[in-house]
Parts: C-alpha cells; structure tokens; sequence
C-alpha cells in the first residue's frame, strides 16, 4: 500500500501543508528582490496590443450553475485590483500581488476550483478564467512568461464555445501556484480588464507600436483511446509575423497536448478514432 504523504491524512494536514507553501513563496520572493509592477492608472495607453473576451457563466459538465454565478463575483473582485496596471521595463507582473488571498471577508464566494484533478469548490474559484485571459494576452506580446503551470495534463470538461486552442490555459492557487509575466522589453505595458455582466474583458495596451503580430494556432488535434483511456491530442504554435510585410518570421512550438479525457465521451468521439489514433 502506498504512503500516505502528509498532505494527503486528514483535510487540516493539507490546509497545513499549503499555508507552508504560501510562506515559502513569500520568502522566496523576498530574498529573490523581484521588482513587480504595482503602479496604475486610469488613463489607457496609447497603443492597443491586443484584446479578448470570454463568456463568463459556461456550462462545465455537471457543474453546478451557481459556481458560475458566484464566479462572477469573483471575478469582478479580482480585475478590479489589477485594472490600469502598469509594468514597466525590467518588472514582473504576478496576478496574486495584485489580488492578494481571496477571503469571504473582501467579498469572495464559493467557485470552481481544481483538486487532486477533479473538479472541487472553493473560496475565490474561477479565478483560472481571469489568468487564462491574461494568457491568453500575454502570447500575442513581447512580454516574456516568467511562471505558468497547466491543469496537469488533463482533459477535464467538454468544449462549450471554446475559442482558443485547448492546452493555452492556466492554473492558479494562492499564492505558490502563480501566473508571472516580466518585461524584458523596452516598452511600457498596460493590463486593462473589466466585466460586462455577460463576459470578462481584457485589453493589453503600450506605450509604443510592437513591430510584430503574433497568431496562435493548433495543429494535429485528435483523441486516442490509450487502454481504458482517452487521450485529447495536439500541438499549439505561435507565430511571428512582421507588422509592416506581413510574412511569418518565426513559428514556435509552444504546447504539445496528450491530456487524458476525464468526463463520458459521447460515442460519436469514439467512433472518430481510427486504428493510427488507437493505442491498445
């Protein structure tokens, strides 16, 4: 029989182990001497990078809808300390020294959160959409991606409306879990975010034109059944194109997904796979 790791004993023992994590990051950073950004305005910069939305309040499998209201929430807490930031060249953004511990005291509701890789509730859930925006941003900037965890390689609801390519999101948890962009450029950045009531806004902003454009997309994208499992497969590229040409410059590799499916796939996905996507 396997060990038992301490986290793992009793529901305390893991609230524990993550306040122990909480103060290692808090050390960390401290003696590390990292410069975040911290200033912000009202004003907008000049120059519109990028901007993206996404539907707030989705249906996730079974999930239970008032997740989604209480996401809402959350949410509109969190982009209200971080709106207007400004990151200056050589600072790093870190979205939880904007947002600080999500606590019922500052208004925070019960959400989504991830656990164990399966779908769990929390104080402050949901938050994952706002970081997944911020991302999602950030890949079409000359910002540098300082810190960034995946959901684990996990496959963990159907597409509802997606958007982006599958395996561009992000995973946060206060505060040892973070998302960290550093701006290695000589240009000023600006975040810009807000909600509507029906979808979370974003907005990156510079001060001065970039010289290129960048296109994220996916490619290869098929599911496999691997033994008793199912398996989301593919590659996601960014490329870079020169603003005033127009011609791809570079394409990067930037996620290659093997992520096991862990809601019912619907038998129209497994009469899909053929023996080259089987694995037996």
């Amino acid at each position: 029989m396997k060990r038992k790791l301490f986290c793992e004993i009793c529901p305390f023992s893991y609230r524990l182990s993550m306040e122990k994590e909480i103060l290692k990051r808090h050390l960390k950073d401290y003696l590390c001497k990292i410069r975040f950004a911290k200033e912000r305005k009202d004003d907008s910069l000049p120059v519109l990078v990028y901007q993206h939305k996404s539907l707030i309040r989705r249906r996730l499998g079974n999930v239970n809808m008032q997740l989604q209201e209480n996401k809402a929430t959350n949410l509109a807490l969190a982009v209200a300390c971080i709106d207007g930031l400004i990151i200056h060249p050589g600072e790093t953004f870190s979205v939880w020294k904007m947002i600080g511990r999500t606590t019922k005291r500052k208004g925070y509701k019960e959400g989504l959160t991830i656990e164990k890789g399966k779908p769990s509730q929390g104080i402050g859930g949901g938050l994952c959409q706002l970081s997944n925006l911020i991302h999602w941003m950030v890949l079409h900037s000359d910002l540098t991606i300082a810190e960034h965890h995946h959901h684990d390689a996990l496959d963990l609801f159907p597409d509802f409306g997606r958007q982006i390519p599958f395996g561009t999101g992000t995973s946060i948890s206060y505060n040892y879990i973070d998302y960290r962009v550093k701006n290695d450029t000589t240009n000023t950045y600006q975040v810009r975010l807000w909600v509507d009531g029906e979808y979370l806004c974003g907005e990156f902003r510079a001060e001065e034109q970039l010289a290129h454009t960048f296109h994220i997309h996916a490619e290869g994208e098929y599911f496999s059944q691997e033994g008793d499992a199912v398996y989301r497969n593919g590659q996601v590229y960014r490329d870079i194109i020169d603003r005033v040409t127009g011609r791809c410059l570079e394409s990067q590799l930037i996620r290659t997904n093997h992520a096991k499916v862990m809601y019912e796939c619907p038998p129209s996905l497994l009469d899909s796979l053929s023996p080259a996507q089987t694995n037996q």
